[in-house]
């Protein structure tokens, strides 16, 4: 079997081709595929259309600095170009915006018990100067997802809206916070299994 090109999970995960978790990757060699054709559809599309490359890094960056992922994080904002004030900017946001969840009310009803406060972010004036009204609102609207999904409704929508977003890049918004939460929880789980597969090397090398 021909080995496959090493893809974005390989890269976070730090996976090097023929080790432990290599291997058990190339054996669902269509889930591999399918997650680096994701990432490719979100962060390298053929046409951005309503969404800058741009944009999707910024909302990566910040989602995955949310996650307190810090290998995405940089990964993503490596992608940024140009302007060490807006990097700044996003850093700044993530610093404000990082807690833990999720929380938030549930519409009035059964699921009420389970309502609970936390954070509601909002850009700060500063942040809000150096991304722009447009991108504010993604953020704002990133954290609502990560956080309090719960709390999503059409007056969330209408805001993204408001500040500039198409219903389409609404939609690519919402699949890169998705992507980014199926992504770092993939790489963690990898991780994960390469440092417990390193292990039982180890323990295999220590009793010959």
């Amino acid at each position: 079997m021909t080995a496959p090109t090493p893809d974005v999970i390989d890269h976070l995960a730090d996976i090097r081709p023929g080790s432990f978790v290599d291997r058990i990757r190339t054996e669902r060699p269509e889930t591999r595929a399918n997650a680096q054709k994701s990432y490719l559809a979100l962060f390298e599309p053929a046409h951005e259309g309503d969404v800058t490359r741009a944009e999707r890094l910024i909302v990566a960056t910040f989602v995955a600095g949310l996650h307190d992922a810090e290998t995405a994080e940089a990964f993503y904002a490596a992608g940024i170009e140009g302007d060490a004030a807006l990097i700044a900017a996003v850093k700044s946001e993530i610093e404000a915006g990082r807690t833990s969840g999720p929380y938030g009310n549930y519409p009035s009803g059964p699921l009420s018990r389970e309502d609970k406060s936390g954070l509601v972010f909002t850009v700060s004036e500063l942040g809000r100067t150096a991304l722009g009204h447009k991108l504010s609102a993604a953020l704002e609207h990133s954290h609502l997802l990560v956080y309090r999904p719960r709390e999503a409704s059409p007056e969330a929508l209408q805001a993204l809206l408001d500040a500039g977003w198409t219903t389409t890049a609404i939609v690519t918004l919402s699949q890169i916070v998705a992507f980014l939460a199926f992504q770092i929880r993939v790489v963690a789980g990898l991780a994960a299994l390469s440092e417990a597969g390193e292990g039982i090397r180890a323990s295999a090398t220590a009793a010959e």
